[in-house]
């Protein structure tokens, strides 16, 4: 016993003393490589690219994978890219992901490469900008690329960088995001053991950094209800069935299941509608309205009881008022989920490159994250760092998804740090 000790003891000892060496070295090229990573990102901030038609982001990733000497793949999932980089000893398979797609969104920030791009989204002409992070995902993890492929003969393992397409969703009518990479192969050939992602985020400080063990980011499910009535004129509703008012019944409702049949105290839920539309003119009661919205929950029963209670309520008010409901759920996003075991066995990573000061344990949130179906495969851990100016009031930070949102990027060297970190460190505590 005391022999199996002293191998622990002394195992432990080597770990740490080699991980110090690197936590320094890793942070020195992170610092030194920050004024390109900032490059990066602005040039693909202003030429942001929507969900699945990421044509010169990918471009531009491949290319710097080939330049750094790795094993390219493009094409995954429409236009994501895979880099292999494999090391110089044998070891186990880590995964790094970066999402590459902006979003319908014109911008409205005061910076010199704020985006003025046009696009097409459902038919109509949208601004398209980066207005959740993900430019400093792929400028991070190209960084993280470069520092690590100074490396590769060191590497006791192999890495694969995932630049996966669609996390805000695929067009209607087309697969997409980390669900369709998964499908096509991305965790296999080499088989990953484990996938680490970060997300920059706009309310929490600059160097600091947010996780939250098991689930994380709530499993989404979009969801439509169709309400068929009678038409009729509008002077005379009696002689019809007046599907507004139904729906509005119907939301009432579906709220009720959240507030007063849902035990909230063992998780959060929310149902919300995001569009509603019904009718052509004022005078006439309209045959058909439509409601679609969002489900988000972060356990996996209380997402099937929730699911029956929308489809009983809606269908049961309608059927009160001699209406028709119709209610559709997609399968959406799973649950986004850190396994316990290897966040607390990264802890000490995440520690030695922020500071155990910077480190935010956080609840769980109700946004959700498409990195859940590479967690879903393997083990994974998804980090929040901080993209947000010191000493600004979070309350007075542009969320994510609105024309003002900013990120500071003096946090992206954070980022860049942490994957090469994260990566390291595993090696080290998993050596073959």
């Amino acid at each position: 016993m005391k022999i199996l000790t002293l191998t622990f003891l002394t195992t432990l000892i080597c770990i740490t003393t080699h991980a110090q060496s690197y936590y320094a070295d890793t942070q020195n090229k992170a610092e030194a490589l920050e004024s390109k990573v900032i490059e990066w990102r602005r040039h693909l901030h202003e030429h942001p690219e929507l969900g699945n038609r990421e044509f010169e982001t990918a471009a531009m990733v491949a290319k710097h994978l080939e330049k750094l000497g790795m094993e390219v793949k493009t094409g995954i999932a429409h236009t994501g890219v895979i880099g292999i980089l494999r090391g110089g000893k044998p070891g186990p398979v880590v995964a790094l992901r970066a999402d590459m797609d902006a979003l319908p969104v014109i911008e409205r920030t005061p910076v010199d490469f704020a985006s003025k791009v046009k696009s097409t989204y459902l038919g109509k002409e949208v601004g398209v900008m980066h207005a959740c992070g993900h430019d400093t995902h792929v400028a991070m993890l190209m960084g993280a690329a470069e520092i690590l492929a100074g490396k590769q003969k060191e590497l006791a393992g192999t890495i694969v960088f995932l630049f996966q397409p669609a996390e805000e969703g695929a067009p209607p009518g087309e697969e997409g995001g980390a669900e369709l990479m998964v499908k096509e192969g991305a965790l296999k050939n080499p088989q990953v053991d484990v996938v680490f992602g970060l997300h920059i985020n706009s309310k929490t400080e600059v160097g600091k950094v947010r996780y939250k063990p098991g689930g994380a980011l709530a499993a989404s499910n979009s969801f439509s209800i169709k309400v068929k009535g009678v038409q009729t004129h509008g002077s005379t509703p009696w002689t019809g069935v007046d599907p507004i008012i139904v729906a509005s019944q119907i939301i009432q409702g579906l709220q009720n299941i959240i507030s007063r049949q849902t035990e909230l105290t063992k998780e959060a839920a929310v149902i919300s509608i995001g569009k509603i539309q019904g009718g052509v003119r004022s005078n006439i009661i309209p045959e058909e309205v439509e409601m679609i919205g969002t489900i988000r929950t972060l356990d996996t029963e209380m997402q099937k009881i929730i699911f029956e209670k929308i489809e009983l309520t809606a269908t049961k008010i309608a059927e009160s008022a001699g209406a028709n409901a119709e209610v559709t759920i997609d399968k959406g996003y799973p649950v986004t989920y850190n396994d316990p075991e290897l966040t607390s066995e990264m802890l000490p990573a995440i520690k030695a490159t922020i500071g155990a000061e910077n480190l935010i344990l956080s609840n769980a949130i109700t946004g959700a994250e498409d990195f859940s179906f590479f967690a879903r495969e393997v083990p994974g851990l998804f980090l929040f760092v901080g993209g947000m100016p010191k000493g600004m009031d979070p309350n007075k930070a542009a969320p994510h998804h609105t024309p003002d949102f900013y990120i500071d990027e003096s946090g992206m060297k954070t980022g860049v740090a942490l994957l090469c970190n994260l990566t390291l460190d595993y090696f080290a505590r998993h050596q073959k």
